[in-house]
């Protein structure tokens, strides 16, 4: 992990302006719209879900304070436009909505990738906000908050992780059920663990369904790397 920039604890108003980190690093966009471009990544510390195939597991607990400011010095230091925020789960922290709003305001191209549990409704339009919609097979499907739904527009994008064919069925019957497809961009993904990309992109070219299928580019360069 970068270094840190802990906040000072005699200050009351500078807590009002920290976040638990896990790390900020550099690397390539590895899923979603902005796949393969040059992304500063801001992990924050803490998620309320348990999913099944859970990734970064080592960001529930632990991480360092640090002050909002210090996290947009450390982002300027990389050098490029790209800036995604993610966990765990960002909005569990919420005063990661202020981040969120003065990365836009530095003129990032900024990106929340959240479990879809939490509302969305404060999060800025100006970031793009990726939500990951819970498959039965996550184990966490009752944690769906329906109501972001509505709120998606075409500069968001919504998620699926995909473990089984039962999880494709009932993610191709949400799809239509809210016209998610109609609203923004929508991405299914393997799981790995679960099903062969292979198996996921056939389903999809048989259903003809108007998704995008994507795996995790960072994952076939780098591996389980931290930080990567």
């Amino acid at each position: 992990m970068s270094a840190v920039h802990p906040a000072t604890d005699a200050a009351p108003a500078a807590q009002a302006e920290r976040l638990k980190l896990t790390e900020i690093f550099l690397s390539l966009q590895g899923e979603a719209r902005d796949a393969g471009w040059p992304t500063v990544f801001v992990r924050l510390t803490g998620c309320p879900l348990r999913c099944r195939y859970c990734d970064t597991t080592y960001a529930f607990f632990g991480g360092e304070w640090w002050d909002i400011d210090a996290i947009l010095l450390e982002v300027a230091k990389h050098g490029v436009r790209h800036v995604c925020v993610t966990g765990g789960e960002p909005l569990s922290q919420k005063r990661v909505i202020g981040l969120l709003s003065k990365l836009c305001d530095a003129g990032y191209v900024v990106s929340l990738e959240t479990s879809g549990a939490i509302d969305i409704s404060d999060v800025d339009t100006r970031v793009s906000r990726i939500v990951d919609i819970k498959t039965p097979d996550s184990g966490e499907v009752e944690r769906n908050l329906w109501d972001n739904l509505p709120l998606l527009t075409p500069h968001d994008q919504v998620k699926f992780v995909i473990c089984s064919r039962e999880d494709f069925d009932w993610a191709y019957k949400v799809l239509f059920e809210h016209s998610i497809h109609e609203r923004c961009d929508v991405l299914f993904s393997p799981s790995h663990a679960q099903i062969t990309p292979r198996a996921l992109a056939d389903w999809i070219v048989e259903a003809r369904l108007p998704v995008r299928f994507q795996t995790q580019l960072h994952k076939a360069l780098w591996g389980e790397e931290p930080g990567r």
